[in-house]
């Protein structure tokens, strides 16, 4: 299928096709991500480092199927099993689908969001307890940035069809329930924005401060932890 026109919106859009990496849905893999996410936050905290590894990767996999399903109309059949991942590298290096077959764009939902997220939710809260309304908190934000990101990326290039029908997408999405309840977007035909009911814990990191969509008006005292 066409992924060369995913790249240009910018990293978290982008799939490489190869073999690099480990299967994504391993327990293995999770917690390598986990261990890098922390080193890296410089937290031991590993709810934290949980919480922002799975709205990292659920914002590259919201960016692969709706820029997909937006742009050409198909998305990558990424629940078949092949999709790998570089707990290691950063977008857009860190994905790789060996062999991406084409779904009907109608298909996000199927594709991503219960092939996808449902079973990376879990393997999460299997390596490190931490809340479901704080992962699914944690989707439902990283829906929004990749829908802000794609209907800024059509808006400058005239492509307003586009735009509306990334807009319109995203909130299908929004009513699935693992989404529903998780935030509150709104849309103009200019820009978006989204403000979420849970907080993904990033105040947490030292010096980490407040998210722009946080639910939270200031950090609680004494929150932080190194």
């Amino acid at each position: 299928m066409r992924l060369d026109e995913l790249a240009d919106v910018g990293p978290f859009f982008a799939l490489r096709t190869g073999e690099a990496g480990l299967p994504l849905r391993h327990e293995e893999t999770i917690r390598q991500r986990i261990t890098t996410v922390a080193e890296r936050l410089r937290t031991d905290d590993t709810r934290v480092a949980a919480s922002i590894a799975f709205q990292g990767i659920a914002g590259r996999l919201l960016s692969i199927g709706l820029g997909s399903a937006v742009l050409t109309g198909e998305v990558p059949d990424l629940a078949a099993g092949g999709l790998r991942w570089d707990t290691a590298r950063t977008a857009p290096d860190d994905l790789w689908l060996p062999s991406p077959a084409a779904l009907p764009g109608e298909d996000i939902r199927t594709a991503v969001l219960h092939g996808l997220l449902v079973p990376l939710h879990d393997l999460i809260r299997t390596v490190t307890p931490i809340s479901s309304l704080v992962l699914w908190g944690n989707a439902g934000s990283s829906l929004a940035g990749s829908l802000r990101v794609l209907h800024t990326w059509c808006l400058s290039r005239n492509r307003t069809a586009e735009a509306a029908r990334a807009v319109a997408l995203t909130r299908d999405l929004f009513t699935d329930p693992l989404l529903h309840g998780t935030g509150e977007l709104s849309d103009s035909d200019s820009n978006t924005t989204f403000i979420r009911r849970t907080c993904c814990l990033y105040y947490r990191v030292p010096g980490g401060g407040m998210c722009g969509d946080c639910v939270l008006r200031h950090p609680p005292r004494h929150s932080v932890r190194r």
